[in-house]
């Protein structure tokens, strides 16, 4: 079947009668995953089944692919959404989506330009007033100075299409639940991706995880069994596999709930693309509020999200004519050519499932089955993304027998600090947009305060009309306080209020929507790494819901810095890359960064050699320094005689007064840095190995790939 026949419009998600089954306490504890178990020459259970077809579903199947490792997807819906959901990838996923094939290049030739979504525009109507804008690109995020990539603007629907076409290329076959005549039920094949297949039981042996999907057939329930040895779940915020696994998530509920209208107006398109673009805007008048998300200027695609307070409201009160309504009073005119698309209410939560790992890590989550957040700062589907590229290397080296299936406990050490801590902040950057609707006092925890008391209180014995008649009523005398009658510079009492906002505004207090040093700057403090001997990094700072500067660093842990360098050959073209563009993206290689000198050499020679002897593949850059190469013979052909697998580089530098690698990396040229297959440092040595390489790596080695070292020591001795 081929890809485009899978974006019809959205048909709904079709409800099977799953069997949610008490598994995690119910079930018999299994041993934990044996490594063996990939190598048992069965060919009916398959290593890897993703349950989720959304971007990190589809992001891991594609890494997985890349990486040797067989898998297939199955998803609960017979087609994929074309409402637009996350738009924002930030910096880190864009550099992920740099080893896609080319990805992160489509996604910036066909995303708005950047002039029409860099600001965010505060107002009492699209044609009113402007209350205040902020631009949130700064002159550094264009030069490429800290990533080669810049952060974009692209629709989830349109990347979920283009992560099908990478799929497509890999050879995935693609089918519905109608179109199912041509597989075998017998066994479930690699590279398949099967809709309208909902995961409604799990069981687990000590060979096996053994899934249930339900699916339906000529208008009749019907059910196939799949065997794996590894399930990851990449389902969502009511992520199925989460519930099956009986893992719990942690945090805050129920932080808002709203409504998301979906809706085309090439006409209002064109008028914001002239006269004020941006990404978001946010609208307050005595009529409605909402927040208006630009998803296409010119294509006129919009979201309006907007505040929802049940039961005394109810999705049927937001039919199509209703949301026009909505939408005229928010624009301050109607438009001709309006067409709602859909509608849909959401809740906003702050969760963090307990684990992330189950039944000896057979089952894993990721993406919103793992967390959930607040959409403030976009930090949903690229902490997901960023998940997936954590946990492929890793289930890789798993299946091709390089590391105990132990290593995949480093993948929740790694990933649910991160996710916490993107809690957080997210949290933080959702009370810096609620500022503003305060500062003009509308305080939205005054709002749910009400809300509450009329659900909770004394307005609960009251009949459902008159509560909402009193909501309605409230809320009505909140939005008069926008009046521009009130709301002006000779009103003291309005003028004070929006001296207060452009404050806001001006102190960076506002919502934000980049995040340079928590995008770029994450590290993990314990897991497949092996920290520094002094200890002498402190914890990260905690979140505070403002743009940070990235800081580069390669602490253990840490995302490898980016500097453009130059690769030396024998030719005479002149191609130049970035550091992270050596590390390989189509096998679990580890690289070493050393600098041209006998004893970084020989460690060079110790990483080969105990490299070899766990089974895994390691490259070495050996990096010159700019203007460093003129008249020198490069020897690392002879040094590193008779390993193969190496690089020469030479930096370079955007100006004569840059910075020099070391430099950047606050270490001299007499030390090394040993980088994972996901761009993260495993280890270092600022001055020099003290003690014998080959011991120090093999060390370095047993640490990172979770293999106990006086066992590889033993087999080295016989």
């Amino acid at each position: 079947m081929a890809v485009s026949r899978l974006f019809r419009s959205f048909c709904g998600l079709h409800k099977a009668n799953a069997r949610i089954q008490a598994y995690p306490f119910g079930y018999k504890h299994s041993r934990a995953l044996s490594s063996d178990s990939f190598n048992n020459g069965d060919d009916t259970v398959l290593p890897v089944l993703i349950v989720g077809a959304g971007p990190v579903g589809l992001v891991l199947s594609i890494l997985l692919t890349k990486l040797g490792v067989k898998c297939s997807v199955v998803e609960k819906s017979k087609t994929f959404s074309n409402h637009p959901q996350a738009h924002f990838i930030n910096n880190r996923s864009m550099e992920v989506f740099r080893k896609l094939d080319g990805l992160a290049e489509e996604i910036q030739r066909s995303q708005p330009p950047v002039d029409l979504w860099r600001k965010f525009i505060y107002c009492t109507s699209l044609y009113g007033s402007i209350l205040g804008s902020v631009d949130h690109m700064q002159p550094q995020d264009f030069e490429q100075v800290v990533s080669p990539v810049s952060v974009a603007h692209f629709s989830q629907y349109k990347l979920i299409s283009l992560l099908l076409k990478q799929l497509e290329n890999l050879s995935f076959k693609f089918c519905t639940s109608d179109g199912l005549e041509g597989l075998n039920h017998g066994t479930f094949q690699e590279k398949q991706l099967l809709m309208g297949h909902e995961c409604v039981s799990i069981k687990a042996s000590d060979d096996f995880v053994s899934v249930t999907a339900s699916f339906l057939k000529d208008g009749k329930r019907m059910e196939r069994n799949i065997r794996c040895n590894i399930l990851v779940g990449t389902d969502g915020a009511g992520s199925t596999v989460r519930k099956l696994a009986g893992v719990d998530m942690r945090g805050e509920k129920d932080l808002q709930k709203l409504v998301s209208v979906h809706f085309l107006s090439k006409g209002l398109g064109k008028y914001l693309l002239c006269e004020r673009p941006g990404m978001l805007f946010f609208i307050f008048n005595t009529e409605a509020i909402g927040v208006l998300v630009a998803h296409d200027l010119e294509q006129g695609e919009f979201v309006l999200q907007i505040p929802f307070y049940p039961p005394q409201q109810n999705l049927e009160d937001f039919s199509r004519q209703i949301c026009e309504q909505i939408i005229f009073k928010l624009v301050g005119r109607e438009l001709g050519d309006i067409n709602v698309i859909d509608i849909k209410a959401w809740v906003m939560h702050a969760e963090v499932a307990e684990k992330f790992l189950s039944c000896g890590n057979r089952i894993i989550l990721a993406g919103d089955a793992a967390h959930r957040f607040p959409p403030a700062g976009g930090f949903g589907m690229n902490t997901g993304i960023q998940d997936s590229h954590n946990l492929a290397w890793k289930i890789a080296s798993v299946v091709e027998g390089i590391a105990p299936t132990s290593i995949l406990n480093s993948y929740e050490t790694e990933r649910r600090p991160i996710a916490v801590f993107n809690t957080e902040l997210s949290i933080e950057n959702f009370k810096a947009a609620m500022a503003v609707p305060a500062a003009l006092g509308l305080d939205p925890t005054v709002a749910n305060s009400v809300h509450r008391v009329i659900n909770e209180g004394v307005g609960s014995i009251l009949p459902s009309e008159l509560q909402r008649a009193i909501l309605d009523g409230i809320f009505t005398i909140g939005r008069a306080q926008l009046s521009e009658s009130f709301l002006n510079e000779n009103n003291p009492l309005g003028s004070s209020r929006l001296a207060k906002l452009r404050r806001i505004f001006e102190e960076g207090k506002s919502l934000q929507l980049q995040f340079p040093a928590e995008d770029l700057g994450f590290r993990y403090l314990e897991g497949a790494l092996i920290p520094d001997s002094d200890g002498g990094m402190s914890a990260p700072e905690g979140p505070t819901g403002r743009r940070r500067d990235y800081v580069p660093s390669v602490v253990p842990g840490a995302r490898l810095p980016h500097m453009n360098v130059r690769i030396l050959s024998d030719t005479s073209s002149e191609v130049t890359i970035s550091t992270l563009d050596l590390i390989s993206g189509d096998k679990v290689e580890f690289l070493l960064i050393i600098s041209p000198t006998e004893p970084s050499y020989h460690l060079a020679h110790a990483a080969f050699k105990v490299a070899e002897e766990f089974k895994v593949s390691a490259r070495v850059c050996v990096l010159w320094p700019a203007g460093g190469v003129k008249g020198v013979e490069i020897k690392s052909k002879a040094s590193l005689a008779p390993w193969e697998n190496y690089i020469d580089l030479v930096e370079v530098k955007k100006s004569p007064n840059s910075s020099s690698w070391w430099d950047i990396c606050q270490m001299n040229d007499k030390g090394a840095i040993l980088v994972r297959p996901d761009e993260h440092v495993a280890w270092r040595v600022k001055s020099g190995v003290v003690r014998d390489p080959i011991t120090e790596m093999r060390r370095v080695f047993s640490a990172t790939l979770g293999i106990k070292q006086h066992t590889k020591d033993q087999e080295t001795d016989t």
